[in-house]
């Protein structure tokens, strides 16, 4: 089978393993928040790995740079929810822990990408 560039990309394979990780902590969580914390966790996780895939399919390094811009930013958006959830307690510190240090992995391979594509 054929395989897209995006598929190839390190950093989209380790945003795929946050994805897991977010689905499967957020089964936990209240069912209140279904609608709430637990959806916009889980479509940013997704945001991260969608914008890598997209940002593939453009021609110039410019446009591919800005689509990795957006993974960072909804990298920065599910660390500031994880936080939330951290302080409502629907996450465990070791749970935390694990997510944080994946976004913290993805930024940083993200910030190499976006300076490869800069630099080109």
């Amino acid at each position: 089978m054929f395989e897209y560039s995006f598929e190839r990309l390190e950093v989209w394979k380790e945003s795929i393993e946050l994805v897991k990780m977010i689905y499967d902590v957020t089964k936990s969580f209240p069912v209140s928040e279904k609608y709430g914390l637990t959806s916009q966790l889980r479509r940013a996780t997704v945001s991260i790995s969608s914008n890598l895939a997209e940002g593939t399919s453009r021609i110039s390094n410019k446009d591919k740079a800005h689509f990795t811009t957006l993974s960072f930013s909804s990298a920065m958006e599910v660390l500031n929810q994880i936080l939330i959830a951290k302080e409502l307690e629907f996450l465990s510190e070791e749970n935390y822990i694990e997510i944080r240090k994946k976004i913290s992995k993805i930024t940083n391979m993200l910030n190499s990408l976006r300076k490869s594509q800069i630099n080109e």
